[in-house]
């Protein structure tokens, strides 16, 4: 293997990579390198991480015809929002791209195999996030990781967020001093024209704690605040919880809670729910297991068109919210259970359960294991919502594996100005029971 030279380089960007990179090739290797695009022609200093070859960029020599003027001043140092420099078309080709190659590469399903529909667009590509997380940054600031890094980026406003949110992390900063040396995280949280936020600590919360949280809440006009202990239960300050509506049935209430996991666009996930229930097409008389409900995002929407629903969640905090909503509404076909998904369906397999149709929105490590579940548990069709492309492939090879066949993919562009990426993807195994 030759020695990499001490001096930059001179490479041409031929595409992008999962995580959001440039791709080039040195010598017959790959190499990738954060914040350059197809098309580009850039000056690298290369160096080795493992076996993986990267460059640093220093100069854009040429620009590619997707790259553009990045509509924010923090766009070269900020770790949140890495594709702001290329244009909204070319982001859309790349996130299609990028989870198909994905698919064929790590999980050896070729795209003739399967039915790929058109990428699903976000209606807003800028200030759409309705959730954040922010870090303490020194001296009272709150701010994001910086781009390949762990040190923070102290932040007083962030365009990409909601009008609500955009200035509240400078707002909110010093209001949240006392807490500063004990803070892990602040999680923000808006949903319409109301907020929240929630602090994750390092110990456990004491009255200096709640006093600076409850002024904070008093002084931004916020809905509440939750307090988050290393460990033990949350301390709830006000109505943190906010209501939403379930995607698709507008008459039960969705509750968010900062503490809690919710997407972070709220008029896409209206496309990514209707995607997801279409491509599961359930029936009337089905019985749906939902693994990873969260706080029921999903659940209330295949809830209209089964016969029952049992949703599967480890976070109590989502549980709690889920069942909330549930009894508001009158929902009485769904039930939640709170615990590990590999541990509950285990439990089912055990107690001889059958289901008709699986979903399954896993966090972004994915599902390993999905496939023996699915068998064992009789499920005729599977919709996995990812987060990540490579978990996708991953679980969706052992699916094929296990005799369930591709039936199409939807790619969700959940996150303008990320690499980040959602898809939907359906599969299905002749031959299964009725559940029960």
């Amino acid at each position: 293997m030759l020695p990499l030279p001490e001096t930059p380089v001179s490479l041409t960007i031929d595409r992008l990579g999962q995580l959001g990179e440039g791709v080039a090739s040195w010598q017959g290797r790959t190499v990738f390198i954060p914040g350059a695009f197809p098309g580009d022609t850039v000056r690298v200093h290369l160096e080795s991480q493992g076996r993986v070859l990267r460059g640093l960029l220093r100069e854009v020599v040429s620009s590619g015809p997707g790259r553009r003027e990045a509509p924010c001043s923090l766009a070269g140092e900020c770790g949140g929002c890495d594709w702001l420099g290329l244009a909204e078309s070319a982001q859309r080709s790349a996130k299609q791209e990028i989870v198909l190659s994905t698919l064929e590469h790590l999980g050896h399903l070729r795209r003739e195999d399967f039915t790929v529909r058109p990428l699903l667009v976000a209606p807003r590509d800028w200030g759409y996030r309705r959730r954040a997380v922010l870090h303490p940054a020194g001296k009272g600031a709150l701010g994001y990781f910086s781009r390949r890094s762990h040190e923070r980026l102290a932040v007083s406003e962030c365009g990409a967020l909601t009008p609500v949110l955009t200035a509240l992390p400078g707002k909110l900063a010093p209001l949240l001093k006392p807490l500063a040396k004990d803070t892990e995280e602040v999680l923000l949280l808006a949903e319409g024209d109301k907020a929240a936020f929630a602090v994750n600590l390092t110990g456990q919360v004491t009255a200096r704690h709640v006093e600076a949280a409850e002024a904070a809440v008093r002084a931004l006009r916020l809905e509440g605040a939750v307090l988050v202990p290393k460990e033990g239960s949350p301390r709830v300050l006000g109505k943190p919880a906010l209501r939403s509506y379930s995607p698709l049935r507008p008459e039960v209430p969705l509750y968010l809670r900062p503490d809690s996991f919710a997407q972070a666009h709220a008029e896409a996930n209206v496309g990514l729910v209707t995607s997801a229930i279409f491509e599961l097409a359930a029936r009337d008389e089905d019985s749906v297991l939902e693994l990873y409900s969260g706080n029921g995002n999903f659940t209330f929407p295949l809830a209209a068109g089964s016969a029952s629903v049992l949703g599967v969640e480890s976070s109590p905090v989502g549980v709690e919210l889920a069942q909330r909503s549930a009894r508001e509404a009158g929902v009485s076909n769904v039930r939640f259970v709170q615990g590990d998904a590999r541990k509950v369906c285990d439990g089912l397999v055990s107690e001889g359960r059958r289901f008709d149709v699986c979903l399954a929105d896993p966090p972004r490590a994915g599902a390993p294991g999905l496939a023996k579940w699915m068998v064992a548990l009789g499920i005729r069709r599977v919709v996995y919502v990812a987060c990540d492309p490579a978990s996708l492939a991953r679980d969706a090879a052992g699916l094929v594996e296990a005799g369930y066949k591709p039936q199409a993919l939807q790619v969700v562009d959940m996150f303008p100005q990320t690499h980040h990426v959602e898809a939907v993807m359906s599969f299905e195994r002749p031959g299964t029971g009725k559940g029960r």
